[in-house]
């Protein structure tokens, strides 16, 4: 037995003698044959095998041979491949690799779920290369997106930026999926990605491509309108040391604040083992002064409608600043009034067993004085003497309990009676934005991955990427995310055919909290609503009465809220900064700001190039693919209807596609399918069919029908928020039933009730219109496209399409009013309203129409001129309908590029246009005009030392502007930057 033992291991030990003696290295540096600078992440194969490495950070490889002589393949985007016979390891080898700026080789893989030629995509595609990104005239490669065709952007806040195609601009947009290394980026919770707070930092970023359009048939719930994928580099491929040092300035004009530093470090490092083992670390740290909403003009607002409206503080009572929040608690002072005087009359009827109506004696007494409309003083104490009444009523009113209700009594009644209120609603004072949110912005970014080579052919990996920081998002709120953390792990598997991943998103919202509740419970923490409305009605009543018609109505009203606002809680005091400190801590449900979230979502899923598994692409191409996802709503039930627990939501899909050429590769017909299923919800099917046209060599012509569809967000079915506006709810029957708005406290149109308070009779509620709930369902769209992408002389690469699309059963906020106890009459006052907003389906089909066409046209050695122009257009809107396409009239980017002026020396710069855009968000809907910006940037590569200065800056014209209502006014920010191998 040990002798055998003895002799196996002497025979592995020979075994691996022989094979250490057998394989030779070959190592070399590859360097760029145009200015002689090294060329990391350059492929390296063997030609005919799967054995290979990459080039390091210095351009360094080497590679272990069994037998010479070999030919070995170098490839990397922008470089002419190459092709080297080596017979022998004897010295390292010197590889001039050629770089090559033909226009439209690069390969994407979102289009079809397969690498491809971007030339071939068979619908439209938009893609971002590491190179574009290091050149780009941005801060960062996310605000890079902003140039390409279609895409438009919603700036919140300066870390929180939302990307949207084919209209339907908004905060937090649910239409467009994002995912990051194959990873649905949506918070769990919030339902939308939150823009660019978690995912990998410029360095490490390998790629962006963007589906314009309908995507469900590949890419699920959600790509309704679009996908974005962001894929980070492999480390593997891109190892070595990298970081980058930025630093800028902005609010240089001091317009919302004084001036403020920027800072945005990064840092990336990557090493890899005898290609067999590699691992990646990043993180990145961006801090500055937020931009700062200061909006104060007027709204009208029901629930989450609202426009923008004439008036101020100074000429409006009821006043509603769009970024004010706490003077969204308003009152009909008429109805407020009648309110107080019954409950005093009914207490002292009470005290006296039902002898003394207050109400009754007083109309009595100044009809028999000859109803003064301004009762002195005199006349008012003549009451407790008036010889009209018996002995026992005057005992009874002038016992001192009795005359004090009757005293605080008098108001309201005098302004009821002589009608110094009118049809007049107030509004409590509210406080500016500024002195609310927390606008010191913070984004800290760390990812790490670890990657392992099965086999030469088959990589196993497990990521970690964590976001956290503090920054500000525009919903129906405002709402100041503090100390937000976001983390997402994955497990992958990979071959050339195939690949399997489980990934989870885990979520917490911090000390996030929403500005509008934070300003209404700030007010209510000095003075409760209640007193303050009774004080102001009662001192503007006084003022009417006191000042007879001398007195204007704004006089009295501005007499009023300062005897109301005796005791505010002014920003700045310690008494403010507690009382703040407070209700930011205390979770909605308890009547404070704060909203608790940590929600999850876990997912599963693989896909499977069948025919290349069973080596029949050459005749038809088929990829088959599944997934799952499970969501888990936590939030304690500040957010959710999940006082009773977690609520889980389970979605699964599965998708196939076929691909042949036909005609000698004339034309290429793809067809797709997907089919999902929802907890709630029954499953869709939505299909795919496009055909490819080559026209010319490096000029194709697309057509497509595609499908696609979302099912209402995770919000949308279970929300149940208390905001500054009103209460949103699910759109699941049992809200209905919850809420009693389809039993005792129905709800009523917004309209109507506007039409019903314009009456000035609170009488008028035949004016009221119930409104109707119907089961929601997803949402649908059919889109058709015609599409060209071609290069022409080499030199100009053109890219143009225009699409149509149908949209059924649309997914739309309703907004209605709800009385407190069934009475119509307390509608007439938003005081005894409760406004209550849900998700509906629009019963019309809406159409949209768009077109774009970009270009990009090399007319010197290294000088690029590019730009794109495109609009899209919603049709046959049913009048009143909200549907929130926010697409501006027409968009264009224009640049001017080179990588290398003069030895090393770069620029990029490009001018942005935005034209008039209506736009409807539950925030506030009204009309933002156009405008133009311009960012630039110059670049200086340090020669032989893998170092980069730029200097460079966006909205550089310092020419503000926004993108939606409620969000902040952009102004310029400017920076300085050094970066090593970058």
């Amino acid at each position: 037995m040990r002798k055998s033992l003895r002799f196996l291991l002497a025979t592995v030990a020979s075994l691996l003698s022989l094979t250490a003696i057998s394989q030779t290295i070959i190592s070399g540096k590859v360097k760029n044959s145009a200015n002689e600078e090294v060329v990391p992440a350059v492929s390296v194969v063997v030609k005919g095998t799967s054995v290979g490495t990459y080039t390091n950070s210095n351009g360094e490889f080497s590679l272990s041979i069994g037998q010479f002589p070999v030919t070995l393949v170098f490839t990397s985007i922008g470089y002419d491949s190459l092709t080297v016979e080596v017979k022998n390891a004897s010295t390292p080898l010197d590889i001039s690799f050629k770089p090559n700026s033909q226009l439209g080789q690069e390969v994407v893989v979102s289009a079809n779920r397969a690498p491809q030629r971007i030339l071939e995509s068979p619908v439209t595609v938009e893609r971002m290369s590491a190179a574009t990104i290091r050149n780009a005239a941005a801060p960062n490669f996310y605000e890079a997106i902003t140039n390409l065709k279609g895409v438009d952007m919603h700036t919140a806040s300066l870390t929180f930026r939302t990307v949207t195609t084919r209209g339907f601009v908004s905060s937090g947009n649910n239409r467009l999926n994002q995912l990051i290394d194959g990873m649905d980026n949506q918070a769990p919770g919030l339902n939308f990605s939150v823009g660019n707070v978690i995912g990998p930092n410029d360095l490490d970023v390998d790629n962006v491509e963007l589906l314009a359009g309908a995507s469900s048939a590949l890419y699920g719930s959600g790509g309704i309108n679009g996908t974005l994928l962001i894929n980070s580099k492999n480390p593997f491929k891109y190892q070595g040391l990298s970081f980058n040092i930025k630093q800028g300035i902005n609010h240089v004009d001091g317009r919302q604040r004084a001036a403020a530093p920027y800072y945005d470090w990064q840092l990336r490092w990557a090493k890899a083992f005898n290609d067999k083992f590699a691992f990646k670390i990043s993180a990145s740290l961006v801090n500055a002064q937020d931009w700062e909403a200061n909006d104060y003009r007027n709204k009208q607002q029901i629930g989450v409608l609202s426009k923008v409206t004439g008036g101020s503080r100074e000429n409006d009572p009821n006043f509603n600043g769009v970024n004010i929040y706490g003077d969204e608690v308003s009152a009909n002072m008429s109805s407020f009034a009648q309110l107080v005087q019954s409950q005093i009359r009914a207490g002292i009827l009470g005290a006296t067993g039902n002898q003394i109506d207050v109400v009754s004696l007083l109309n009595s007494y100044y009809g028999a004085i000859g109803n003064p409309a301004y009762p002195t003083a005199a006349q008012q104490a003549g009451f407790y003497t008036f010889a009209g009444f018996p002995a026992p009523v005057l005992a009874a009113i002038n016992n001192p309990a009795i005359q004090g209700n009757i005293n605080n009594l008098m108001p309201f009644y005098n302004g009821n009676r002589n009608g110094y209120f009118g049809n007049y609603n107030v509004s409590r004072t509210g406080y500016n934005e500024r002195d609310l949110v927390d606008y010191n912005a913070v984004n800290v970014k760390l990812n790490a991955s670890l990657h392992y080579k099965i086999t030469p052919g088959i990589e196993a990996s497990l990521s970690t990427y964590f976001g956290t920081g503090t920054t500000v998002y525009t919903g129906a709120d405002r709402y100041s995310l503090r100390n937000l953390k976001i983390a997402q792990h994955k497990l992958e598997i990979k071959g050339k055919s195939w690949m399997v991943r489980g990934y989870t998103t885990q979520e917490n919202a911090g000390d996030s909290y929403n500005a509008s509740a934070l300003g209404a419970f700030i007010n209510d923490s000095w003075k409760a609503n209640a007193t303050w409305f009774q004080q102001y009605v009662a001192a503007y009543s006084e003022s009417r009465r006191q000042g007879g018609a001398a007195i204007s109505d704004m006089q009295a009203h501005m007499n009023a809220r300062a005897f109301a606002d005796q005791g505010r809680l002014l920003p700045g005091t310690p008494e403010f900064n507690a009382a703040s400190s407070k209700v930011k801590s205390t979770p909605i449900k308890r009547n404070g700001a704060k909203f608790l979230d940590r929600s999850d979502l876990y997912a599963g899923e693989g896909q499977l190039n069948v025919s290349d598994a069973l080596n029949f692409s050459d005749k038809l191409e088929v990829i088959a693919g599944a997934q799952w996802k499970q969501y888990v709503m936590n939030s304690q039930g500040t957010i959710f209807a999940d006082t009773a627990g977690v609520l889980k939501i389970n979605e699964i899909g599965g998708y196939l596609q076929l691909k042949k050429a036909f005609f000698d590769n004339f034309l290429t017909i793809t067809a797709s399918g997907r089919y999902d299923k929802q907890t709630n919800f029954d499953g869709r099917f939505t299909p795919r069919v496009t055909g490819v046209f080559r026209v010319a060599k490096d000029n194709n012509i697309r057509l497509s029908y595609q499908t696609a569809y979302r099912f209402p967000t995770n919000q949308n079915q279970y929300i149940s928020l208390v905001t500054g506006s009103g209460t949103l709810i699910g759109c699941l029957p049992e809200f209905q039933s919850f809420y009693k708005l389809n039993s005792t406290l129905p709800g009523y149109t917004a309209a109507s009730i506007l039409a019903y308070r314009n009456s000035g009779n609170p009488n008028n509620t035949s004016l009221l219109v119930a409104a109707e709930y119907k089961d929601v369902k997803p949402e649908s769209v059919n889109s058709y496209e015609l599409g060209y992408r071609g290069v022409l002389g080499g030199r100009l690469l053109i890219d143009a399409y225009v699409y149509y699309s149908r949209y059924q059963d649309f997914l739309s906020t309703v907004a209605v009013g709800q009385t407190k106890s069934g009475n119509q009459q307390e509608l007439y006052s938003p005081f005894t309203t409760t406004n209550i907003s849900y998700v509906q389906n629009a019963t019309a089909v809406v159409k949209a129409i768009g077109w774009g066409i970009s270009a990009e046209y090399k007319f010197a050695k290294n000088y690029f001129i590019y730009g794109n122009v495109f609009q899209d257009e919603l049709n046959d809107v049913p009048a009143g309908f909200v549907s929130y396409f926010n697409a501006p009239d027409y968009r264009f980017n224009i640049g001017l590029r080179s990588e290398d002026v003069y030895k090393g020396v770069g620029f990029n710069i490009v001018a942005k246009y935005q034209g008039n855009n209506y736009y409807e968000g539950t925030f506030v809907t009204g009309t933002l005009p156009s405008f133009t910006w311009v960012d630039a940037q110059v670049s200086y590569r340090v020669p032989k030392s893998k170092s980069t200065i730029r200097i460079g800056g966006t909205n550089i014209l310092n020419s503000y502007y926004r993108t939606g209502f409620g969000s902040p006014y952009v102004g310029g920010l400017y920076y300085v930057s050094y970066g090593f191998n970058l």
